[in-house]
């Protein structure tokens, strides 16, 4: 027996390095791309890389609050703080070796109302569940992740 799979599906066009992306569903989501000057763009929009920084951030909350329901904590606000530091000679100058990024940190602050050992769960197991986290940390980079709790408001 195959396991059911949930399909994401994008569909984009663009010219240069500037791209329109339309992402298909019962609800139809249009959002743009584009770069900085020194990768041939206008910074017209998010960079490519911006967006996969930010998908780690909505990944987290998505995934951290269905793990948060079903150890039966409460959560309020999230906060995040992502870099991740790309050394742009690969990309940009043809260089070579490894394109991405040389590493990532994530800090994050949860209002909850888990005490220190749930929280620690929380936290574990939301890294685990979450696919981008996880792509991110298989992929080899330096992966590093500060959590802290604060009362919840």
């Amino acid at each position: 027996m195959s396991k059911e799979t949930v399909p994401f599906v994008v569909d984009a066009e663009g010219t240069g390095v500037a791209q329109r992306l339309v992402v298909a569903g019962d609800h139809e989501h249009v959002f743009t791309a584009d770069t900085y000057p020194s990768f041939g763009g206008e910074d017209a929009a998010p960079s490519p890389l911006s967006y996969l920084l930010g998908a780690l951030t909505s990944c987290n909350q998505v995934t951290g609050s269905l793990v948060a329901s079903g150890l039966g904590i409460a959560v309020g606000r999230w906060s995040f703080h992502i870099q991740g530091d790309l050394d742009p000679s690969v990309i940009a100058g043809g260089a070579e070796g490894n394109a991405n990024f040389d590493s990532v940190s994530v800090r994050v602050t949860v209002e909850t109302d888990a005490d220190e050992s749930t929280f620690a769960t929380f936290r574990t197991e939301t890294e685990r569940r979450c696919p981008v986290t996880q792509m991110f940390k298989r992929s080899g980079l330096a992966y590093t992740s500060a959590w802290h709790r604060v009362p919840l408001t």
